[in-house]
């Protein structure tokens, strides 16, 4: 059995991995125009966090999000850790907006709600008004070292990777295929003419800080987040709907600057190493589910997507890549009880 994936992000890569996992004697095959450290996943802070995800289930999310965290503490817990980009970090989420409990709280280590006390500290400590905010601690998983360890695991288990854009999943039928996973992103909106596919653009700026230990995400359009790495701190951000520049904007950079200014004032004294913007895959909920198309070849070319999601690609990557392999069960079955 053939299959191709399609997008060498963090979701693409890791559902190559739990395929071929699940699957040994699968031939994969990942197709990208674009590998790390040039994806888009590679210019985040690599937090677990849900973001950016609109109307997805929430079923799902925690679900999902659950897996790729347990995932994550497997990594930190045997020593893979700096090797995989995987640190363990306190971190405030607060609101600036109107404020709902996450339903993913349960998920993380400690999870709590801050008291009226704690935000009126908080709010004047940062110099802006919350409606509510919870603090847990949570797992880094950083895609600029995460997505080396798994392309070389993916390697060593005899999986492929072909530098080519893929413009028509139907040929990858032509060519042998039995089964294609669409992990594009933002690719998605032209690869398979998805118009609810939208950008949401972020642009963050990377900082010497090692002196910060924790995490500090505002919720809202305007809202500001520090995010430390392991050799630098992550300030952002943005989150511009509908955006598709990726230059560096001078307004964003004085706004992210001044902004974890405000949160934490030391970051003043931190030297700037980089910049960066990127889009994330917007969409009206995440798709991971499968079709059936047909080429000249096969007349039953299973595609499998797993795309749009948001500011979560990170997050969702692990439990999304095992609900892939999931579904790819359940598509052998049918074709074998369909020989019957």
């Amino acid at each position: 059995m053939r299959v191709a994936v399609v997008g060498a992000g963090v979701i693409g890569v890791t559902a190559a991995v739990a395929v071929k996992e699940a699957f040994p004697t699968f031939e994969v095959t990942v197709f990208a125009e674009i590998f790390t450290p040039h994806t888009t996943g590679d210019g985040s802070a690599g937090l677990w966090g849900p973001f950016v995800l609109a109307d997805t289930d929430p079923r799902k999310i925690v679900e999902w999000s659950l897996l790729t965290h347990k995932w994550m503490k497997n990594f930190w817990k045997s020593g893979r850790a700096a090797e995989t980009g995987v640190s363990l970090l306190p971190c405030y989420r607060l609101s600036c907006k109107s404020y709902t409990k996450p339903e993913w709280l349960s998920v993380v280590y400690g999870g709590c709600e801050l008291t009226e006390k704690e935000l009126k500290r908080l709010s004047k400590a940062n110099k802006t008004e919350y409606t509510g905010g919870v603090h847990f601690v949570t797992f880094t998983c950083e895609p600029v070292k995460l997505l080396p360890y798994l392309m070389k695991k993916l390697e060593s288990m005899n999986g492929q990777f072909v530098q080519r854009k893929i413009t028509d999943l139907k040929q990858l039928g032509e060519e042998g295929f039995d089964i294609v996973i669409n992990c594009t992103g933002f690719g998605s909106k032209e690869l398979v003419g998805d118009k609810s596919v939208s950008p949401v653009r972020g642009q963050v700026m990377r900082v010497k800080g090692p002196w910060l230990l924790e995490c500090t995400l505002e919720e809202g359009h305007h809202g500001n987040y520090v995010i430390p790495n392991i050799d630098s701190t992550v300030l952002g951000g943005t989150y511009q709907e509908g955006d598709y520049d990726c230059s560096i904007n001078p307004s964003d950079t004085k706004s992210i600057k001044e902004g974890c200014e405000r949160i934490y004032p030391s970051i003043k004294k931190c030297g700037i190493i980089s910049e960066w913007a990127g889009l994330r895959p917007g969409r009206v909920q995440v798709r991971l589910e499968s079709e059936i198309m047909s080429s000249l070849k096969k007349k039953d070319l299973v595609i499998i997507h797993n795309y749009g999601h948001g500011g979560s690609g990170v997050t969702l990557c692990w439990g999304c890549a095992l609900n892939v392999v999931e579904i790819l069960h359940q598509q052998l079955k049918i074709k074998n009880l369909s020989k019957l």
